[in-house]
């Protein structure tokens, strides 16, 4: 796709979820597109490799969240994969500080490559579980929201996350169109961990039928020292 073509359509999709993009971003963004489809000949980042699809199904997709994303001052996004939501979010808001947590080390060294040639200052990369992080002093109850796409079940992700935010920091759960059944399985292990479920945003993403929906989880006490329990366990068996 040429630049002029998929600057257009990237700011005509932006728009549409109330996002303004500046030329600077916009080349950003052209830039990640292609560094994303370079590395994927070497190593599995994504099945979508149309440019239009990557627009929509990745860029746009991550930009959902901005409007949850206000005056907060740090987010980790777990199980980033191939930089997802977190990349898009920080070529978008220069402030807020960004940990990019991964549990593949060959992704870890393309999100390094995308924030050197992006030029992204004050985001970092991490290799590593969630459970692991969530146990580290350094990590545990430290960011003002936590956020991951498609990464596990509510319940599980619950466990993954909610030890990582502050209390009144929040989870940002990105899922796709069925998620009724998985919140009412999940409202437990919420509770359990100092949670409460805050909102749930449905809606589609633009020009398209592809339904998300996005859980808002407030973090309203310390999570029990006990979480996050050891590697594997929470995907195993989630919270009842």
């Amino acid at each position: 796709m040429e630049k002029e073509e998929f600057k257009k359509s990237l700011i005509e999709k932006a728009n549409k979820i109330d996002v303004e993009l500046n030329d600077r971003q916009l080349e950003e963004f052209y830039l990640y597109m292609n560094l994303l489809l370079e590395w994927n000949e070497k190593i599995n980042l994504t099945a979508i490799t149309k440019p239009e699809e990557i627009i929509l199904k990745h860029f746009i997709d991550s930009l959902t969240i901005c409007k949850y994303i206000k005056q907060e001052k740090s987010l980790i996004d777990v199980g980033t994969g191939a930089g997802f939501p977190g990349i898009p979010l920080k070529i978008v808001n220069k402030d807020i500080k960004i940990t990019l947590l991964d549990s593949l080390n060959k992704r870890i060294n393309f999100l390094d490559e995308v924030i050197e040639k992006l030029n992204l200052k004050n985001i970092e990369t991490k290799h590593g579980r969630a459970e692991e992080f969530g146990k580290d002093k350094s990590y545990r109850e430290n960011y003002d929201i936590a956020t991951s796409r498609a990464v596990a079940n509510l319940s599980t992700l619950s466990e993954y996350l909610i030890p990582l935010v502050k209390i009144e920091g929040r989870v940002i759960s990105m899922k796709g169109q069925e998620v009724k059944e998985e919140i009412s399985n999940a409202k437990n292990a919420i509770k359990t961990l100092g949670g409460k479920i805050e909102n749930i945003d449905e809606f589609y993403l633009p020009d398209s039928d592809i339904k998300r929906n996005i859980i808002i989880i407030k973090k309203v006490e310390k999570t029990p020292g006990r979480f996050p329990r050891k590697p594997g366990t929470p995907a195993k068996e989630p919270i009842k």
